[in-house]
């Protein structure tokens, strides 16, 4: 599956002229994949020096900072959609950060790799820790601070009080996986709101 396939099935969810805050948005292919797509215009946040300046070329508003000093700057539903697209393994506060999203966002898009994927659990049942496509890392040189699964994401959200508007899953090749997602996607993907 590739970036490209998971920018549209993510677009998709964000309502077209949507005010966007994309948080760890990398080079910013999505946030300027919803800006050409669908009229969006927002913020992209990342630390990377090398992805700031990206984001710049691409012509987008972006600002530098570390996501675990939170979101402070930003006053209650300051955006209509935050994203956070593969961004919690790599928090040491994802809670704190989860509270954070769906406090100035109206509503919250998170994607993660999926640790519950089928080939995943074999892996681990090989006595091996995965690498795939999804989870390119060695154990020991991982940029990941936790790994998550479908199933335990569903538990968090309900325990932060957040109401799971959708949830599926994304396979390896790029397909939408609503029975047995835990399972059978690599990709894990909820669109929240608070109750």
């Amino acid at each position: 599956m590739s970036d490209r396939q998971i920018q549209h099935l993510i677009a998709g969810l964000v309502p077209h002229g949507a005010r966007v805050l994309d948080l760890g948005c990398g080079d910013g292919a999505l946030l300027a994949h919803l800006r050409e797509a669908r009229g969006c215009h927002g913020y992209g946040i990342e630390l990377d020096d090398a992805l700031v300046l990206a984001c710049l070329k691409r012509g987008l508003d972006v600002l530098q900072f570390n996501l675990e000093e939170g979101l402070s700057m930003f006053a209650d539903d300051s955006f209509d959609v935050v994203l956070q697209i593969d961004t919690l393994p790599h928090l040491r506060n994802a809670e704190t950060m989860l509270r954070e999203t769906a406090r100035v966002g109206r509503s919250a898009i998170v994607a993660f790799p999926n640790f519950a994927h089928w080939p995943n659990r074999l892996r681990v049942l090989a006595g091996r820790m995965p690498v795939t496509k999804r989870l390119p890392y060695q154990w020991y040189d991982t940029p990941n601070i936790r790994v998550g699964t479908f199933a335990d994401f569903e538990v968090l959200a309900q325990r932060l009080g957040l109401h799971v508007e959708d949830a599926f899953g994304i396979d390896d090749d790029g397909r939408v996986v609503r029975r047995w997602p835990n399972l059978l996607a690599s990709t894990a993907v909820f669109k929240l709101t608070q109750r």
